[in-house]
């Protein structure tokens, strides 16, 4: 009796002891965090990265017909609204001809109508009167009428010419003077190859949520063997799949654009805290 009264007077001291050391050096139990903090998850993501122009775009006509002019060649800069190509449509070019026509016509009729007068007769004389309203309006309505067909007639006319939809550089020119060339093809490549920026090829869904429009990215070129800084501008909604990987484009834009940079190298960047 008295041996176990021993051992539990002795027990209860062990205890005491033990909860004194916690309470007096709370950081013994260190070992309760550990790598699974936020605070020691990783920070960046590493991906390669393709250079591309940010804004590029393949023209071609929405009608067929036959190359008369091609006013521009390979890297020639163009502004918006530039003339590129202009294709023969003689039948479009007669009927602007045949729309102004009948717009003259339509006005030199509303003019003659303006000054017709209509013969009266009120309380025993004679009074010339104006057209009536009904009639000068159906002129006016004639005016208005062959205005929106000219106007129609040059839309379609229109068609025969291809020009910059903004400003940029002729990346390739694929048709020649006399040339047939089929609606919908492609004719032109226009980029802003004064304004390249990189675009991710390798980064998988388990990275993506890693970053963030806005961040930070170190950029390194193997061709220029330099190292520059960038930033996320744009983070692609939809995944894309590449051998069984799932992916997300990633858009990043250098802090200043390198020079001898060119459409088409690569790059490993980066991506998070600086």
């Amino acid at each position: 009796m008295r041996t176990r009264m021993k051992q539990s007077y002795w027990a209860q001291l062990v205890c005491s002891g033990l909860l004194m050391i916690i309470l007096v050096n709370p950081v013994l139990p260190v070992f309760a965090s550990g790598s699974n903090h936020p605070d020691s998850a990783q920070k960046t993501v590493t991906a390669s990265a393709v250079i591309v122009p940010a804004q590029t775009a393949q023209l071609g006509f929405l009608i067929s017909g036959i190359a008369r002019e091609v006013q521009v060649k390979e890297g020639d800069s163009v502004t918006v609204g530039q003339t590129l190509i202009v294709v023969d449509a003689p039948d479009l070019e007669f009927a602007v001809i045949e729309a102004k026509a009948a717009l003259r016509a339509a006005q030199a009729e509303a003019i003659v109508q303006s000054y017709r007068r209509v013969k009266n007769q009120r309380n025993g004389k004679i009074f010339y009167d104006a057209m009536p309203v009904e009639v000068r309006q159906r002129t006016e309505a004639k005016v208005q009428q062959a205005q929106v067909a000219l106007e129609i007639a040059q839309i379609n006319l229109a068609e025969s010419t291809l020009q910059a939809p903004f400003d940029g550089t002729i990346a390739s020119v694929s048709v020649i003077p006399g040339e047939f060339v089929e609606s919908d093809q492609p004719v032109v490549t226009l980029a802003t190859l004064n304004s390249l920026q990189l675009e991710t090829t390798d980064l998988s869904e388990r990275d993506i949520t890693k970053i963030r429009i806005g961040s930070p990215a170190k950029i390194s070129i193997e061709a220029l063997n330099e190292s520059f800084t960038g930033k996320v501008i744009s983070i692609s909604p939809i995944a894309d799949t590449i051998g069984g990987d799932v992916i997300f484009k990633v858009t990043i834009a250098f802090g200043e654009q390198p020079e001898n940079l060119l459409w088409g190298m690569t790059a490993e960047v980066n991506i998070g805290e600086e």
